[in-house]
């Protein structure tokens, strides 16, 4: 048993309460008990008492979508916008490089980046997912590996039941680690048909699992699904089944006051990409409206190749920024709102907030100490829900523990966790590189 004694315990618990002079003890992959210092260690004293001077405990941050492995695609499909880039550039990119081993690689450097950030949970969506479910294994990171599922051919699988199938083989091949979870990733409307979302409206009824897909993301998407369908994406996926408490649209900057109405009413979230929308110049998404209408709204980086970060500091941050600027209401999607999307809400969004994202006795114990007035930006410290949200950063994560296991310690990744990223840096400069280069 390990007690640990921060500063502050900020518990996000369905609340932003701070807690001074409090202590959590860890009992193998479990939170087992919070209370006062004073409670624990009478209690618990022969427990392993780690200090924390000057940090907060806190839950580990929550990212509710990326794609992981496109971090080897950093920054090789800059300033163009989204259908160009996709059609001219990641997809020829994919199909010449996203093997197994491309998956692998890339997704243990986003793990890394992740963990050392604070960033405990990942939602992915991409292609071979057991690679993606073993490097997050072998980093120590908790994963919710996509079902990816895309209508035409890739070097992973050739068509929808395909994809289904081995996604399905890849969940079997991982169910006893504790830290893998899987999800439905249909990649989107235009790129999947009516047919295979109703397959995997059912599959996830059936496998009890949360669905996330990209949805009206640029308004081209939006004008053409209407000219040819004669009804927005939107509503299609509602004819399907596809909008309820287990739904994740991913990015919806098009989406109407009526279709966030809607979506609240049945308990389906939106994942907020506000960096990647903006470097794509797809526009911003409609958060005060959909949080005004009651929809659980929570953040996810997207990839690296259309975001360069997969900090979700910067990104939350950004979120609430341009909510406010956005709506003219400074008050609307406050620090402590931000902090709980990024937290409790993830969970929710993910069906796993009896697991994750809070510290409350029984939960698992993935939890993050962060600096507070080690280094000039963090000073001084008048309201630590303000100063965590709006000036917090990944460099100010010291501790992570992911499942009672310690994967960063002062701000290091733990044994064999560095030299593997090590390699695959020094890999990635003399193999990958050189390999995109040549795609041109």
């Amino acid at each position: 048993m390990q007690l640990l004694t921060p500063q502050w315990l900020l518990c996000l618990n369905h609340s932003t309460e701070v807690l001074e002079n409090h202590a959590v003890l860890m009992h193998g992959s479990l939170i087992k008990a919070i209370g006062t210092k004073e409670e624990l260690l009478k209690q618990f004293p022969d427990a392993e008492r780690i200090d924390l001077p000057g940090q907060v405990l806190m839950p580990g941050l929550i990212n509710c979508h990326t794609h992981a492995a496109m971090n080897l695609l950093r920054g090789a499909a800059d300033d163009m916008a989204l259908h160009d880039w996709l059609q001219n550039r990641i997809w020829p990119l994919e199909g010449a490089l996203a093997d197994a081993e491309f998956v692998y690689d890339g997704t243990v450097l986003a793990a890394a980046e992740m963990l050392q950030g604070g960033t405990t949970t990942f939602n992915d969506m991409y292609f071979y997912p057991d690679q993606v479910a073993q490097a997050a294994l072998d980093l120590g990171s908790r994963v919710f590996a996509g079902i990816t599922v895309i209508e035409f051919p890739t070097r992973y699988a050739a068509e929808a039941k395909q994809y289904i199938e081995l996604g399905i083989a890849a969940r079997d091949k991982f169910k006893g680690e504790a830290t893998v979870h899987w999800a439905l990733a249909p990649h989107a409307p235009y790129t999947v048909s009516d047919e295979t979302f109703r397959h995997m409206a059912m599959l996830a009824e059936e496998l009890d699992l949360p669905i996330h897909c990209h949805l009206h993301e640029t308004a081209s998407e939006v004008i053409d699904a209407t000219s040819r369908d004669g009804e927005r994406p939107f509503a299609r996926f509602d004819r399907l089944g596809l909008i309820n408490e287990r739904f994740m649209a991913v990015h919806g900057v098009y989406l109407s006051e009526e279709e966030l109405k809607l979506m609240a009413e049945k308990g389906a979230t939106l994942v907020h990409c506000p960096a990647s929308n903006l470097k794509l110049a797809s526009g911003i998404a409609p958060v005060a409206a959909a949080l005004k209408a009651g929809v659980n709204v929570v953040v996810g980086t997207d990839g690296g190749a259309s975001n360069n970060k997969l900090d979700m500091w910067e990104e939350g941050r950004l979120a609430s920024l341009l909510c406010k600027g956005a709506s003219g209401d400074a008050t609307i999607f406050n620090a402590g709102e931000l902090l709980k999307s990024l937290t409790c809400n993830a969970a929710k969004a993910l069906g796993a907030e009896h697991l994750i994202g809070r510290i409350a006795p029984g939960l698992r114990a993935d939890l993050i100490t962060v600096a507070v007035g080690e280094a000039a930006h963090q000073l001084p410290n008048h309201n630590l829900i303000s100063k965590l949200a709006y000036s917090g950063a990944s460099r100010d994560v010291k501790h992570v523990w992911v499942d009672g296991v310690q994967v960063v310690q002062s701000q290091q990744l733990v044994g064999k966790r560095a030299q593997l990223v090590g390699e695959i840096m020094r890999k990635t400069q003399r193999v990958w590189q050189t390999r995109v280069e040549k795609v041109g």
